[in-house]
């Protein structure tokens, strides 16, 4: 991750449009009451047993639309930010299997779950912009919305640690979400401030990050569902 005590400040376009999409999404952003009952220790098993089911399936579509991504842009810096958020998500779906290992359930559970709708509305939008969206769309909507994803994976490693004696292992997908990739941020901007050059419409660019954040936002919200 980025020491961002030392680095540089990025100036420009990107970086401004970028520091004001975060703020959007800083005021919009509601309590995540899943990952608040979690850390209270009363997080039914059943929820975290949904927690899997869903991640499979999200991070199944991700991988792919990362793919579609890379395909559709292959120059630098496009093509390498993407491919290598692809090659992230396909890590992450290893660590996934020894969440599910520690809950007791196997990759045939997680194929067979039947997702909630709303929990699958953030890939579903994602892989929309893959196929139909510019380049610095999803590298404002990933960056934007990195921050917030994770905190809530660190938070729920620590909590899965603490309350219900998961290992490091275990928890391992969490925490691999839980600090950006070395360099992402510096690459994000690089391909945001080329879609702008190249004629980008700076808001269509930031809806992009606002609908992700509500579609993240629904996910969670349909993991706490009916939650006392």
């Amino acid at each position: 991750m980025t020491d961002h005590s030392t680095a540089r400040p990025a100036t420009g376009p990107a970086a401004e449009l970028a520091a004001r999409a975060r703020r959007e999404i800083v005021d919009a952003a509601p309590p995540n009451r899943f990952v608040d009952v979690l850390e209270s220790g009363e997080l039914p098993r059943e929820r975290l047993v949904r927690l899997a089911g869903e991640e499979y399936r999200i991070v199944s579509s991700d991988r792919r639309s990362f793919a579609l991504l890379a395909a559709r842009f292959p120059e630098s810096p496009a093509g390498d930010l993407f491919l290598g958020l692809a090659q992230g998500e396909g890590e992450a779906l290893k660590l996934l299997g020894d969440f599910a290992a520690a809950l007791g359930e196997s990759e045939k559970y997680l194929k067979a779950y039947e997702p909630k709708p709303f929990a699958q509305a953030y890939p579903a939008y994602l892989a929309q912009r893959a196929a139909f969206g510019t380049a610095g769309e999803v590298a404002l909507a990933m960056l934007a919305n990195l921050e917030e994803w994770g905190e809530y994976c660190s938070r729920t490693a620590q909590a899965l640690r603490t309350h219900y004696g998961f290992s490091e292992k275990s928890v391992g997908f969490f925490t691999f979400f839980a600090e950006s990739p070395p360099g992402f941020e510096e690459q994000a901007l690089t391909v945001i401030a080329s879609g702008l050059d190249s004629g980008d419409d700076p808001e269509e660019v930031l809806r992009a990050a606002r609908f992700l954040h509500a579609y993240e936002t629904a996910f969670w919200d349909a993991l706490a569902e009916d939650l006392p």
